[in-house]
């Protein structure tokens, strides 16, 4: 074999030309290079996945991931790109391309076979890029399977009830503090056709804090109480809102993952627990809360932490995994409540009839005073319709949760072909508008679809009802806290209907809603009467 000579190639390879080149020759070969190396492996990139449509800017680069996170409305713009790229129908299941290795779909069984208890699909570093203390995983930020099911089944027992027995009732008292501050500050008497001096309720806000003082109640038995105060005690919500944009950007973007986790960035950004605020005091917080579970003379106690120690996690497993209850159990469940009300404010008829059911199954004896148990609430159909219909429209989580094809590919439902290595996320407010599911009209919030007087019969009811729980996740990686979640939902709309009327302050504008992953709903604000009260005539009389 004859090899190219320096002469044969004219001195190209020469390294005195380098050496003897400009700075501003030398920056330019360096762009060239760049360029060139980007082109290459953009078109290599584009060739893998060409057979799937998407935004333009997605084919090549992570910019039209960028555009939706960067509008705050991340969730309804992925929802408008699968109903445009799909190929289908818009509401019709679909996958679609959005990044250079990237996709999303609303495939059912591809999304079941991304997650079931078998599947060989992994974590992509979204998750890791997720973790809320950089410095360590929990269970959901963990891309190991065999770390993550291995922390669940420790952690199972704790979130269940399982360990932890007084969850209902620790959920009733949380409950009877918020009903307590609505009906003293903001509630005006029965019968008035004016907030009568009150405040307006700005149930957005009131509901975090409702959310964060039951994660607090059951997970660690403190009461920091946020309800009675009116403020954000120890800095999460101000942590939350400083800190989401960033982490959307970091861990759907690789680049912006690469810079926000590497080692030297954290030890000049990253937080400890000696900042008065944001992550770190979040950190100096969860480190109190757990170091006095593992002194010596600390008493076991039937809460989640409790679980967690007796189910042998470390005392930094307790630190981390604490950090991570507060914002799964606090932001989501928040989301699905304020929603839950928006839509039934938005609707009177579906208001009247949830309160008819109500009002008539106290009268009946079939709802407990003062707050409804869970199993009564499981047994009311309009209420858990009405339930479950909101978490469908707007799911509580709405982001890219990326996971990794195995080597080995999959296909897609019309037998297209996905290389091993891909990230695929599903899309979950597309997937909970699909039509072969919930029907021709699914972008309409309509609880009655639910029924039985509407043909809604048990087997389809079980269907809707495993996709709009998909929500939570599925299969191994589902939700741990999920059945903490669906107690607070099926106790506070029975609890804030029965005791309250509530009304949009401002109908055109009810809120103002951002998106990144989690949703903040901002200048939510009520107007609220009591029920209950007695009128001027009653006490007159």
């Amino acid at each position: 074999m004859i090899l190219p000579t320096k002469a044969s190639l004219g001195g190209f390879f020469d390294p005195s030309h380098l050496t003897n080149a400009s700075p501003k020759t030398i920056i330019l070969i360096t762009i060239s290079l760049l360029v060139v190396y980007y082109i290459t492996s953009s078109v290599l990139a584009w060739y893998r996945l060409r057979h799937f449509d998407g935004p333009w800017l997605g084919k090549f680069s992570y910019l039209w991931i960028f555009k939706i996170i960067h509008s705050g409305q991340m969730g309804e713009e992925a929802h408008a790109a699968q109903d445009k790229y799909g190929g289908v129908e818009p509401g019709y299941p679909s996958t679609v391309r959005i990044g250079p290795s990237d996709l999303m779909t609303t495939e059912l069984d591809l999304i079941r076979r991304m997650s079931g208890a078998r599947s060989r699909y992994v974590r992509s570093n979204w998750y890791k890029l997720n973790r809320l203390d950089p410095y360590d995983d929990n269970m959901f930020s963990t891309t190991s399977t065999t770390y993550h099911d291995k922390l669940k089944s420790k952690m199972a027992p704790g979130y269940s009830g399982r360990d932890n027995t007084g969850v209902e009732r620790d959920i009733d008292y949380v409950i009877s503090k918020l009903v307590d501050k609505i009906r003293a500050k903001y509630a005006a008497p029965k019968g008035s056709t004016s907030p009568a001096g009150r405040e307006m309720l700005e149930f957005g806000q009131m509901v975090q804090y409702f959310t964060l003082d039951v994660i607090c109640k059951t997970a660690f038995q403190i009461e920091f109480d946020h309800i009675t105060k009116e403020e954000d005690v120890f800095g999460y919500i101000y942590m939350v809102h400083n800190l989401v944009y960033a982490n959307a950007m970091g861990a759907t973007i690789p680049m912006v993952g690469k810079i926000l986790s590497n080692p030297l960035f954290l030890k000049i950004f990253g937080p400890t627990t000696k900042d008065p605020r944001g992550m770190g005091l979040i950190m100096k917080v969860a480190r109190e809360i757990v170091t006095k579970r593992f002194a010596p003379d600390a008493k076991d106690q039937q809460d989640m932490l409790g679980s967690f120690i007796r189910r042998g996690l470390t005392q930094r497993q307790c630190e981390t995994e604490s950090i991570f209850q507060i914002l799964a159990g606090s932001d989501t469940t928040a989301t699905g409540i304020r929603s839950g009300l928006l839509y039934l404010c938005s609707n009177p008829r579906a208001y009247t009839r949830l309160q008819r059911e109500i009002d008539e199954s106290i009268a009946s004896g079939l709802i407990s005073s003062p707050c409804i148990t869970n199993s009564e609430s499981l047994s009311f159909p309009y209420l858990q319709a009405v339930i479950y219909e909101s978490l469908r429209m707007r799911p509580p989580f709405d982001g890219l949760p990326f996971k990794i094809v195995p080597p080995e590919g999959d296909h897609t439902r019309d037998g297209r072909f996905i290389p091993g290595g891909t990230k695929i996320t599903a899309t979950f407010g597309a997937m909970q508008r699909n039509k072969e599911v919930f029907g021709v009209d699914s972008d309409v919030w309509r609880p009655e679809r639910w029924l039985e007087e509407e043909g809604c019969d048990a087997e389809r009811r079980r269907e809707m009802k495993s996709v709009v729980e998909m929500v939570f996740g599925y299969g191994r990686w589902q939700c741990a806290g999920k059945m903490v979640a669906l107690l607070e939902l099926n106790k506070i709309f029975c609890q804030l209907i029965r005791n309250f009327d509530f009304q949009l302050a401002n109908p055109t504008q009810p809120w103002k809603s951002r998106n990144y992953h989690i949703f903040f709903h901002d200048d939510f604000y009520m107007t609220v009467t009591d029920r209950h009260s007695k009128t001027e005539e009653e006490k007159s009389g």
